[in-house]
């Protein structure tokens, strides 16, 4: 495997009960899938890119992404629901980069300027990660360390806990503050949609 300097993971195995019977990675926004725009947006900033999702998506996915995906790699998780830390430890035993990018699947306005600037913050440390307004992390929009990710990831999976915010506690995580976020970039590119509501109004703020 060649050693790369940035991998990126997008997480797309979720199950997306909000959103009826239609996969959330597939919902449009703007006419493109989700799916679509963040692998758009997140492949300039890494030197390979991953897909985690189940492997009943595979597919639909690779038909979505076609030749917008380039070199795109799918990774199949091995349990199925099991939730994104699983899904970004089952991504991570496929990356070579020293550090990775993890992006969900349902932040479609993800900016990638701002993807860079989180690669730059977690030199030297385990992780970058931005607070949303309130204060809470956001660690589905985050870079890690890859053995470090690794290593905690799989040590808390092995302990039953799969609550991704749980890594942060074991990890030398630099935070970006607020008003960091807010200097660099617009809010909505950190925020998750959950539901074909908040994609709607996510539509009409991006007009």
């Amino acid at each position: 495997m060649t050693t790369t300097e940035r991998s990126g993971v997008v997480l797309a195995g979720g199950h997306s009960r909000r959103f009826g019977q239609q996969d959330k990675a597939l919902a449009e926004l703007d006419g493109e899938p989700m799916l679509k725009r963040v692998v758009e947006r997140t492949s300039p900033v890494v030197d390979e890119l991953l897909v985690s999702c189940r492997e009943a998506q595979r597919a639909s996915f690779e038909a979505v992404l076609d030749s917008a995906a380039g070199s795109v790699e799918f990774v199949t998780d091995p349990e199925p629901g099991a939730g994104p830390l699983a899904g970004v430890n089952a991504a991570l035993q496929h990356t070579s980069g020293e550090y990775v990018a993890v992006v969900a699947c349902d932040i479609p306005a993800v900016d990638p300027e701002f993807l860079a600037f989180l690669f730059e913050q977690a030199s030297g440390r385990e992780a970058a990660v931005p607070r949303l307004q309130g204060g809470t992390p956001q660690p589905a929009l985050a870079v890690y360390e890859a053995a470090a990710m690794r290593r905690v990831s799989t040590a808390l999976l092995n302990e039953g806990v799969r609550r991704f915010r749980s890594a942060l506690d074991e990890l030398d995580v630099r935070f970006v503050a607020p008003e960091e976020v807010e200097a660099r970039t617009e809010w909505h590119t950190l925020h998750n949609v959950n539901t074909p509501e908040e994609l709607a109004e996510l539509e009409d703020e991006l007009r």
